[in-house]
């Protein structure tokens, strides 16, 4: 079997938030010293990195399992927990990330798309340490009994999609020539042999203008077969690697292969697979590649085939795998083709720091707050950042509730109940916890003056708003 794996599903866990402290000074001379709790330590974050050395998702194949380190836990005079160290996973540059639903195992969103070297996506973030009591002191509350939990890390299932960054994608039904065009033209050296599906996984090779000044990346992609769009054949495991290539190369056999097929024939029926699958593939740039026309016989349909392509508007080369003929000139004006596709691509894209654009993403829907019913008189409250409020909440502890209470008023959450149907006496879920919805109105909040180190995400909440 080939060592290429172009799809992978892994199951991510960033580390745990350490707990922090609840402690109070205690030293000689100092009866009544104040709250002296260190924070827990950051969970260590699972982190998707575009590495532009490797070639395959090979190293997902047999290990799925992925955990970034947990933080530490604070502890007295104000020490602070250890943050976990990040877990890094390098994949190849085309990437696609997606998540995963739980049950089905079906892709539910895209969280990444990574086609820059170092590009950079987290997709499991470490639990945020919990604060020790320190941060709670209020001008009428100084001696806060109650720190925070550790926030348990996100774990889950997602996809790994690997779509080849290559400039040119030879494609065509199979044995029309592809695996030897590749190989004359590049220092790849795929498996070449007379019978159908040879080629068994994608190859890449850079070629280069006789005069060494230009070059380009292409890709020989197995043979595609009528029906390749609804996933016949091995159509769905490659037609993804052509989606990013900024040209076609289209290689007919012009013997018709040993089914004697009609060339023309399969030139029409590889765009329809292709238009078929993407609706942009259809107006990708093209050159129709006629190969084999050292063949004796070829000559009628080399005619038919050359008026068909010029007719649809795509550039046309008669070549010869064996003998090398119009070759060189296929591989000018591809680099020539593949060069001005580039300069238009520079010129339109504004440059952007992705790692950043990933991440502002990730926080949006970390904020995002949804309520729905669940029966009547029950809402389920769910959302990353008001699930972690709850579960970094000691619920034994009526101070540690009350502040809870507090972040929910930050937040607007009580509003949010309302506007959504939520009346009182109703039960509200978040998590494995219920309360009874109460419109409290406006109360006097003891917690108004606590400090907000680490509490970042009400602020984000407030912008949102």
């Amino acid at each position: 079997m080939p060592s290429f794996t172009d799809i992978s599903h892994i199951n991510v866990k960033g580390g745990d938030g350490g707990a922090g402290c609840m402690s109070f000074r205690r030293e000689a001379f100092v009866p009544k010293g104040g709250p002296d709790g260190g924070d827990g330590g950051h969970g260590g974050n699972v982190v998707i990195e575009a590495d532009p050395q490797l070639s395959s998702l090979i190293d997902y194949r047999y290990k799925h399992h992925f955990r970034a380190e947990r933080g530490t836990h604070g502890q007295g005079a104000r020490k602070h927990g250890k943050d976990g160290a990040d877990l890094v996973l390098k994949v190849p540059l085309g990437t696609v990330v997606r998540e995963l639903d739980a049950q089905t195992q079906q892709p539910v969103y895209q969280i990444a798309d990574l086609t820059q070297p170092g590009e950079r996506v987290i997709v499991a973030p470490g639990g945020i340490g919990g604060r020790g009591n320190i941060h709670f002191v209020t001008s009428v509350r100084r001696a806060p009994a109650f720190a925070e939990k550790g926030e348990p890390a996100l774990e889950h299932w997602i996809e790994l999609e690997m779509k080849l960054m290559a400039d040119a994608a030879l494609v065509g039904m199979p044995s029309v020539g592809k695996s030897s065009i590749i190989a004359r033209i590049s220092a790849a050296r795929p498996k070449i042999a007379d019978y159908p599906f040879t080629t068994l996984v994608p190859n890449l090779g850079v070629a280069r203008t006789k005069d060494g000044t230009r070059s380009f990346v292409a890709a020989d992609v197995p043979g595609l077969i009528e029906g390749a769009s609804e996933g016949k054949g091995l159509g769905h495991q490659f037609l993804r690697h052509i989606e990013r290539t900024a040209i076609i190369l289209h290689v007919v056999d012009l013997t018709g292969g040993y089914e004697g097929r009609d060339p023309v024939d399969d030139y029409h029926k590889i765009n329809a697979e292709l238009a078929a699958y993407a609706a942009d593939l259809a107006v990708r740039p093209q050159i129709v590649v006629a190969n084999k026309c050292d063949m004796p016989g070829t000559e009628e349909a080399l005619q038919r085939v050359r008026e068909a392509a010029l007719g649809d508007g795509h550039e046309f080369f008669a070549v010869s795998a064996v003998t090398g003929m119009g070759l060189n000139d296929l591989v000018e004006t591809t680099a020539n083709r593949v060069a001005e596709l580039r300069r238009d691509i520079q010129a339109s894209a504004p440059a952007a720091d992705f790692n950043a654009v990933w991440e502002r993403t990730r926080q949006r829907r970390d904020r995002k707050i949804t309520i729905i019913p669940e029966s009547r008189g029950i809402w389920r409250v769910s959302g990353g950042a008001v699930e972690r409020m709850v579960v970094q909440t000691d619920w034994e502890n009526p101070e540690a509730l009350a502040f809870l209470q507090h972040r929910f008023e930050r937040i607007r959450l009580e509003e949010k109940l309302t506007k959504a149907g939520v009346v009182d006496g109703d039960e509200v879920r978040i998590l494995g916890y219920a309360f009874n919805f109460e419109g409290a109105g406006a109360r006097k909040d003891e917690y108004a003056e606590v400090s907000d180190r680490g509490d970042e995400v009400l602020e984000e909440f407030e912008e949102e708003d």
